[in-house]
């Protein structure tokens, strides 16, 4: 009932106590991952917004350098110079090449790879860096458009944009080769934002990319091209509504995904982070928590454990101790295990139960010396009035000078007589006991003649020790109080019987016998003091059988087939007796 009182209490009183500190640790860190995410969701739109700046910065510097070059003297002289044939005179020749000194100039100024074009409607012929060769209106028309004009080129290792910006002079709202005096182009490719990308991922970022609905995308040179092509897929289905961000799962993984829409470029430049790359230190804080939880609450348990086993456990083997003590049994100790406050307890307790069972065995020698003092005491009570009647039969008859009645009085009594005065033991032989009854019957048969009396017992039963004239009485009663004070009843039966370990022996006679109620009162009268009314032999039979067989012995009282009482007498033998 208490085996696991107190283990049980103070685990439960630690896990109380980590509750509420648990609760509270869950909405701190709740906040602190949403707080987490807010700021990096700022941090990282910001470095976007930073980056988108640096590629516009770029583009608006390429885009200038028409405006730039169109105002240089040999350029303008240009407009001016008129071929008369189809190839290039020296003087056109020089200025060409003092132009594409400019244009390489001006194309090794950037960091950014690009190509300078230079349209004279005057000499119709396209200037670059190396080449100066002819080129038709109708492309030129087609190719120019205003703002940066994209081209997608497909190639095997993926797909690559040629970015380009015309300029042209005198401004018209709308183009036409042949009426303008210079024309400019700057080209670059998107491999200059690819390394841009690369140099921007290389500072911790995750894999940005451009991109543009209808036209394609850019990706740094290690982008995961195949989650960034779903990335946009789900983009475009939730519709993008310029900069923001968003949280995405995708194969079972969240991602935070910052995008920052350029207004100059028309594309939108995204990031993209795997939340459990941002929550990493919090979920390694929340193991350590975790961990520290589980160790508190596994030290907590092994003090329990160590309380119960140096606690309970002794108090529990001292209230065992105790419970067995007032049970009566004064044979239980305590075992005493280290040396503390209950080792010498339970070295007082045993000490004192010791004590006490010395005690009580010298009470229960007491008391049994008193019980055989008591044996002797009863053995001695027997009423002596059987032999005045003998020796009154004796002289009756010698006056009536019957010898052999004389004789035979005398030779049963003798033998009666040996028996109750030589009995130095306390018990003996039940077959000595029968002996000396039929004896005493003898007698009795020559002082009425009308007795009779039979006598059954088994074999088995003649080795059986009881206490000495423990029969005779039940007999004696019977032939006095029950045959001869009826003049018709003369039969006694004797009958002895086994069950197992209950032994009875059982008196019956035909004489006048007790009614129901008498009976009643006689047995209530065995259990208590003798007293004026009730004659010792009976009282004196069944108190001798109970001390000395227990409280299961003693005599019963029964109306008899024959016609007169029926006494049996009861008890127990011990186990070693049977054989």
């Amino acid at each position: 009932m208490y085996k696991y009182n107190l283990f049980t209490k103070i685990v439960s009183i630690m896990v109380i106590m980590l509750i509420p500190i648990t609760i509270l640790y869950f909405y701190s860190n709740k906040t602190t991952t949403d707080v987490l995410r807010s700021e990096l969701n700022v941090s990282n739109s910001n470095q976007l917004s930073f980056f988108q700046n640096q590629v516009e910065t770029n583009m608006e510097l390429l885009s200038s350098w028409p405006i730039l070059l169109i105002h240089d003297p040999d350029i303008l002289s240009l407009k001016d110079t008129y071929l008369n044939s189809e190839h290039l005179n020296l003087n056109a020749i020089n200025l060409v090449k003092r132009i594409q000194t400019k244009i390489s100039i001006q194309e090794s100024s950037s960091n950014w790879k690009s190509k300078l074009y230079l349209y004279s409607p005057s000499i119709h012929r396209v200037v670059s860096e190396s080449d100066a060769k002819p080129y038709r209106d109708e492309d030129l028309r087609r190719e120019v458009k205003s703002g940066w004009h994209v081209d997608k080129i497909e190639e095997q290792s993926g797909d690559r944009f040629l970015f380009s910006w015309f300029s042209f002079t005198p401004y018209k709202s709308v183009f036409s080769p042949e009426e303008a005096n210079t024309i400019m182009k700057v080209e670059f490719d998107s491999r200059n934002i690819e390394d841009m990308l690369d140099k921007f991922k290389s500072g911790g970022r995750r894999d940005p990319f451009y991109y543009k609905q209808g036209t394609g995308l850019i990706f740094n040179h290690s982008a995961d091209q195949r989650l960034a092509k779903e990335l946009v897929g789900r983009l475009e289905q939730e519709q993008l509504k310029g900069s923001e961000s968003r949280t995405l799962d995708i194969d079972g993984e969240s991602y935070s995904v910052n995008i920052v829409y350029s207004d100059k470029m028309g594309w939108y430049l995204i990031d993209y982070i795997p939340l459990s790359e941002i929550l990493k230190p919090i979920h390694t804080s929340n193991r350590l928590f975790y961990f520290s939880i589980s160790a508190l609450l596994l030290m907590s348990c092994l003090v329990a454990y160590l309380l119960y086993v140096q606690v309970q456990v002794p108090v529990r083997n001292l209230v065992g101790g105790f419970q067995r003590l007032k049970q009566g049994d004064y044979s239980t100790r305590v075992d005493i295990k280290g040396k503390n406050e209950f080792s010498f307890l339970s070295g007082r307790f045993n000490s004192m139960v010791e004590q006490t069972q010395e005690l009580i065995e010298n009470v229960l020698m007491e008391k049994i010396h008193v019980r055989e003092a008591r044996l002797k005491q009863l053995q001695s009570q027997i009423n002596p009035h059987f032999f005045y009647n003998c020796f009154s039969f004796i002289t009756s008859m010698a006056k009536l000078n019957n010898m052999q009645a004389v004789v035979g009085m005398s030779h049963n009594l003798s033998r009666y007589y040996r028996y109750t005065t030589r009995q130095e033991r306390d018990l003996v032989g039940l077959s000595e006991e029968t002996e000396f009854v039929t004896h005493y019957l003898e007698i009795q048969g020559m002082r009425m003649s009308r007795l009779q009396y039979s006598m059954d017992i088994p074999p088995q039963m003649g080795k059986l020790e009881i206490p000495p004239l423990i029969l005779q009485p039940l007999v004696e009663n019977a032939v006095l109080h029950g045959i001869e004070r009826m003049a018709e009843a003369g039969t006694l039966k004797i009958t002895g019987n086994c069950r197992g370990r209950m032994m009875t022996l059982t008196v019956e006679d035909d004489g006048k016998g007790m009614t129901e109620e008498a009976i009643i009162n006689l047995e209530s009268k065995l259990g208590k003091a003798m007293d004026e009314e009730m004659g010792c032999g009976v009282w004196n039979v069944h108190q001798r059988m109970r001390l000395r067989f227990g409280e299961e012995a003693g005599l019963t009282f029964a109306p008899s087939s024959l016609g007169g009482l029926k006494v049996t007498l009861q008890w127990l033998i011990p186990p070693t007796d049977i054989k």
